[in-house]
């Protein structure tokens, strides 16, 4: 875990929980009530966790349709018809653009006039050759043009079928990147055709080092707008990428209404601890974790509403978790608010939400007054 990001978090959890703390000294009472003991620090807090249970790695990226086609034609050309737009449903084999035929229709009929005479000269010198007017060469060479010629139609043809591009599958268009009397070139995308029978993916890069630690048919969960939904690890990429380290990885997702190949997804995948060598130790948050050196650390670990100060042996970072020993299974240790605690001094255990709502309470009762 780098070590700013893991800082910056603590400090801004700091800054959250002592105005928390506030929020609960004002939610007591009004300035007529007689002076009262302050309430302990508030502070959250977190059970300790097995170190065999696998980590979580985030990742964002889009959705999209795990079958999705680039049509382009295979000649160049100019197009005459182009019949869809973004956001059209096509059904298979729909016609969705066409070429002006002229420029393949020749380079066929071209094809068609030299096949007609390699059959022609082979049918002359097969008869001399019968005759014994002409050598065997002569003959291999006839049919040797005539297999040139034969090919050269058959690419012709081919090219004549590809002037009319159609839908490979039911499915709606996500995009269209030319036009009626546009110039074309061979494999210029023309529309961008999604499969509507095919599930929705999400491809999200994951940096190579945590990458390795996710096996194909991992569990993830993916958030999309307000929906979360289940998921599972279809693919990961063989490389990383030049200049960013990153692998994409695949992930296939439930299906539900409202999904949209181009959607942003975020998705917390299940993956396996950094290494093997956990053994004898717990899991606790990064965050809770005050000094470390030397495979030695402090944390603040609760006793009922009192803090403990409690070395603990220190393993290192795993992901967003550190790797201890030491501690109680059961134990609960001190994850934000512990700055300006000292060992032996009572907390109050809050949840932030729940605080957080509270003080809009507060604020909402106070302007109704």
């Amino acid at each position: 875990m780098d070590g700013r990001d893991g800082q910056l978090r603590r400090t801004v959890k700091l800054a959250t929980i002592a105005g928390f703390a506030s929020v609960l000294a004002a939610c007591g009472g009004g300035a007529e009530t007689p002076a009262a003991e302050a309430p302990p620090p508030a502070v959250e807090a977190a059970p300790v966790r097995a170190a065999s249970v696998g980590t979580l790695i985030t990742a964002t990226g889009a959705l999209a349709r795990q079958r999705e086609a680039q049509l382009s034609f295979r000649v160049p050309g100019v197009i005459t018809e182009l019949t869809v737009d973004e956001g059209d449903t096509v059904r298979a084999g729909q016609i969705i653009a066409r070429l002006d035929p002229t420029a393949v229709e020749a380079g066929r009929q071209r094809a068609q006039v030299e096949l007609d005479r390699a059959r022609r000269d082979l049918e002359r010198d097969q008869a001399l050759f019968d005759k014994g007017f002409v050598s065997r060469q002569r003959i291999d060479d006839r049919k040797s043009a005539l297999a040139a010629a034969e090919a050269a139609y058959a690419s012709a043809a081919f090219d004549r079928r590809w002037a009319t591009l159609t839908a490979p599958a039911a499915g709606v268009v996500l995009s269209r990147t030319a036009a009626a009397g546009q110039v074309v070139q061979p494999g210029q995308a023309v529309v961008t055709v999604a499969d509507a029978g095919s599930p929705f993916v999400l491809r999200a890069p994951v940096p190579d080092r945590q990458a390795g630690r996710i096996s194909a048919g991992a569990a993830a969960q993916v958030r999309v707008g307000d929906q979360t939904l289940p998921g599972r690890v279809i693919l990961i990429g063989g490389e990383s990428g030049r200049g960013t380290g990153a692998v994409d990885v695949e992930i296939e997702i439930a299906a539900a209404p409202g999904l949209r190949s181009g959607q942003v997804a975020t998705a917390e995948i299940t993956a396996a601890a950094a290494s093997s060598t956990t053994a004898g130790f717990s899991r606790i948050p990064a965050e809770a974790i005050q000094e470390a050196q030397n495979g030695r650390a402090y944390v603040l670990r609760l006793e009922g509403d009192v803090a403990r100060r409690t070395q603990v042996a220190f393993g290192g970072f795993d992901g967003d978790d550190a790797l201890v020993s030491g501690l109680a299974p059961e134990a609960r240790v001190i994850t934000a608010g512990g700055g300006f605690i000292g060992d032996g001094d009572r907390v109050q255990v809050v949840d932030p939400a729940a605080l957080v709502a509270q003080a809009r309470r507060a604020k909402a009762e106070g302007a109704a007054r």
